[in-house]
């Protein structure tokens, strides 16, 4: 399957709420070369791509192979090389390496999009025809960093191999140290005791520290549809805010708490997004209600609490849900313990400021 489309700079997907678009002028209409190139900064696209090290030049081809599925962002889950440089004219072909859960291409401005493939070998092509910058992702993981891009002819971009939150090629494996306040030495993997064992889409916990925001698709491909958490389990500094989602995809999800007392309303419409800020140190388990026992269920490590010697201290939630595209903002303040859940009552307790812990 193959588009010949162009790249349409016009075109912005409505419910990429989070993402920033980013519109690139092509030539100048001029014989000569224009008097100002025009920049795209990739620093924010890249910014949790492990392995986005800079942009490789496939120029002088006529054919150009991305492999989809390579070892990247903690698992399968990136495009090699992330971002390419081609000629006008060039046909990218992407490749499967049958590796990680089923993946797609799809462009963010809409121009060309796969179907969700997971066979070893298989493709998808498209010829870029403008001078410009295409960016694409996985839709199901990317959240997780499985993003790329094509820069075509001599657009200038910059693409940043230092950020927080990215590993370049060569690094040392998936257990980073974290650079928050969460981190306390090498990052130990946490025992969720069999929580994970009927989830399909589970491939370890994926570092997304150093980030204010983290976003989990509700209804990603897994366990047999879309039904389930992408990515199924993060960490996270304290003091992070993990926004869901909706992919409206699977029908009606919510996100309800196992360990801790949180739950978003039924919500099936794409876009719609449910948000809860989290402090101190522990996991937190949710799930699906509707799908639970179909394997629609996560996790979320804050900070390093398998390596504290202490033992963790509990976690502060703050509730504060964005339910709908139009984003209502509800503060309702709770507190948990990494074991026993009790909503706090406003007719027993005054009101606390924002992100004080309880006594």
């Amino acid at each position: 399957m193959s588009t010949d489309d162009g790249i349409d700079e016009g075109r912005r997907n409505a419910m990429k709420t989070l993402a920033i678009g980013a519109t690139v002028g092509g030539l100048a209409a001029t014989t000569g070369r224009p008097v100002a190139a025009q920049s795209t900064d990739l620093t924010d696209w890249f910014s949790n791509t492990s392995n986005a090290d800079g942009v490789v030049d496939e120029t002088g081809k006529s054919e150009v192979t991305v492999e989809v599925g390579v070892s990247g962002n903690n698992g399968a889950f990136a495009f090699g090389p992330a971002a390419v440089r081609v000629d006008p004219g060039t046909t990218v072909v992407w490749e499967w390496t049958g590796e990680g859960t089923p993946h797609n291409v799809v462009a963010e401005d809409g121009s060309y999009q796969s179907e969700m493939i997971s066979e070893a070998g298989a493709t998808f092509s498209h010829t870029f025809e403008s001078a410009g910058v295409s960016k694409y992702a996985c839709v199901p993981h990317k959240a997780m960093g499985m993003k790329g891009a094509v820069v075509v002819g001599d657009a200038d971009v910059t693409v940043s191999t230092g950020s927080s939150t990215a590993t370049a090629s060569g690094g040392g494996g998936g257990n980073e140290t974290a650079s928050g306040s969460g981190g306390s030495g090498d990052f130990v993997e946490p025992d969720y005791e069999g929580w994970f064992d009927n989830v399909g889409n589970y491939d370890g916990t994926v570092d997304m520290t150093g980030q204010d925001e983290v976003t989990i698709e509700v209804g990603a491909e897994g366990n047999s549809g879309p039904f389930a958490f992408g990515p199924a389990a993060v960490r996270v500094d304290p003091g992070t805010t993990v926004v869901w989602e909706w992919t409206g995809k699977g029908g009606q999800h919510n996100v309800v708490g196992e360990t801790h007392d949180f739950e978003s309303p039924m919500q099936g419409s794409e876009g719609d997004t449910y948000a809860v800020e989290l402090d101190g140190s522990g996991v937190v388990k949710y799930a699906c209600a509707p799908h639970r026992m179909a394997g629609m269920k996560g996790a979320i490590v804050v900070g390093n609490p398998a390596a504290a010697s202490g033992g963790s201290g509990g976690i502060d939630l703050f509730e504060t849900s964005l339910w709908g595209l139009a984003g209502a903002i509800v503060a309702a303040p709770f507190v948990a313990s990494q074991i026993v859940a009790s909503r706090r009552s406003n007719d027993d307790e005054g009101r606390r400021p924002p992100h004080q812990p309880a006594d």
